[in-house]
C-alpha cells in the first residue's frame, strides 16, 4: 500500500498542509466544521501523525528499555567523567521506562570484550554502547548483532563494524591541534610520541593526526619517535627514561596516553624540565596540576561527560521514536587548555 503523507490527509479534506498541522497538534484558528472534515480524513486514509506513531511506539514498548553499555578497562578519569553523563542519561529516561545495564572489561583481550556483549544480550539488552579496541574479531561480532539490535560506539570508534553512529571527539583533528601547537613551539631536535594502545581507533587517529600535522610543518617523519606504553605508569616510565637516555636532542613530547604522570615524572627525574615542551590529552586532577605549576605546556580536552550520556539517548532515540542519529552532532568539543583557563581573579 502506498504510504500516507499529510499532503494526502489535506487534499481529502480540501485544506492546506498547514491546517492539518494545527489540528494534529491542538493548536487554535481551526473552525470547528473544518477540523472535523480534517479528522474524518486522517480516519479515512489511516494517518497517523509523528506525534501518535511514537506514542505507539512507546505503548509497544511500556515495558523495560534495556540498553547495555560496554566500558574498556581503563578506569581512573575516563571512568568518573564518563560515569556522569551515564547516570544523568539513565535519570533522564527513566520515565521512559529505560535501563541501563553497564559492563567493564578487566582486559584489552578482544575475547573478554564479546563475552561481555554476548551477556549483555542474554540479559535482554536491546540496544548496545561499545567503547572498546579496534580488532577485526569485535567487529565482525558487532557487524552480525548489528542485524539484530543497535550498536553505537563512543570514545573510540570501530569502523566498519555495523553501528549506528560514533560518539566522540574527532581523534584526527585533535591530533592534529596538539601538532599545530608543538609544530609552532619548536624549531629543531626530536620529538617523543607517546601513545597508549594503538589498536585502539581512538588513539592510533590521534597520534596519525599529530605525525600529519607536524610534517606538514616541516618536521619530517624520521624526527618523530613513536613509544607504545598501553596506559601503563611504570611502562611510561622506563620508557620514556630510555628514549631520553638514548637521544639528548629531543625537544618536545606529545602524550597521546593516559599516563601522563610515568612521562612527567621520568622528565623530571632525567633533568628535562627546562628543555621539552610536553603536551597531553583530557583534564584529570594531575593534569591540571602539571599545567599550573609549568611541568606540562598544553592539553587537548574532550568531553567525556557528552560521549557517556549521548549514546544513550541516541539508543532511546532509536528504538522508541524510530529516530535516526544526526551524523552532525555526534562529533564532541574540543579544547586546547594552557595554565591560564584556571587562573582565577
Amino acid at each position: 500500500m502506498k504510504k500516507v503523507t499529510l499532503q494526502m490527509v489535506a487534499d481529502r479534506a480540501g485544506v492546506s498542509r498547514g491546517t492539518v498541522d494545527r489540528v494534529l497538534n491542538n493548536r487554535s484558528y481551526v473552525k470547528q466544521e473544518v477540523r472535523e472534515r480534517i479528522l474524518q480524513a486522517i480516519e479515512e486514509t489511516g494517518y497517523l501523525s509523528p506525534r501518535e506513531k511514537h506514542s505507539r511506539t512507546v505503548v509497544k514498548t511500556s515495558e523495560t528499555l534495556l540498553l547495555g553499555v560496554l566500558l574498556p578497562n581503563w578506569g581512573g578519569h575516563f571512568t568518573s567523567e564518563l560515569m556522569p553523563g551515564i547516570l544523568a542519561a539513565e535519570e533522564e529516561l527513566s520515565e521512559f521506562g529505560v535501563k541501563i545495564m553497564i559492563s567493564e572489561c578487566e582486559t584489552d583481550v578482544p575475547h573478554e570484550a564479546i563475552q561481555k556483549i554476548d551477556a549483555l544480550i542474554s540479559d535482554g539488552v536491546s540496544g548496545l554502547a561499545v567503547c572498546a579496541r579496534d580488532d577485526d574479531l569485535l567487529k565482525q561480532h558487532l557487524l552480525t548483532l548489528s542485524k539484530q539490535i543497535p550498536v553505537i560506539t563512543f570514545n573510540s570508534d570501530l569502523p566498519d563494524s555495523g553501528r549506528l553512529c560514533f560518539v566522540g571527539q574527532d581523534d584526527r583533528k585533535s591530533g592534529r591541534m596538539a601538532g599545530e601547537l608543538l609544530g609552532k613551539c619548536i624549531r629543531s631536535g626530536r620529538i617523543m610520541a607517546v601513545c597508549g594502545n594503538l589498536e585502539f581507533d581512538g588513539h592510533r587517529k590521534r597520534l596519525n593526526g599529530f605525525c600529519e600535522r607536524v610534517q606538514e610543518l616541516g618536521i619530517p617523519n624520521d624526527r618523530i619517535e613513536v613509544i607504545e606504553t598501553y596506559n601503563d605508569y611504570q611502562l611510561t616510565y622506563r620508557k620514556v627514561t630510555e628514549a631520553l637516555q638514548q637521544h639528548s636532542d629531543f625537544s618536545a613530547i606529545y602524550l597521546a596516553n593516559e599516563s601522563v604522570p610515568g612521562c612527567v615524572d621520568a622528565v623530571h627525574d632525567a633533568g628535562k624540565e627546562q628543555t621539552l615542551r610536553i603536551i597531553a590529552h583530557d583534564v584529570t586532577p594531575a593534569i591540571r596540576e602539571y599545567l599550573q605549576d609549568g611541568r606540562l605546556d598544553f592539553t587537548i580536552s574532550q568531553d567525556l561527560y557528552r560521549q557517556g550520556h549521548d549514546p544513550l539517548i541516541l539508543l532511546r532515540d532509536f528504538l522508541q521514536r524510530d529516530k535516526e542519529p544526526n551524523p552532525d552532532q555526534t562529533a564532541t568539543e574540543i579544547s586546547i587548555i594552557c595554565a591560564v583557563n584556571f587562573e582565577t581573579n
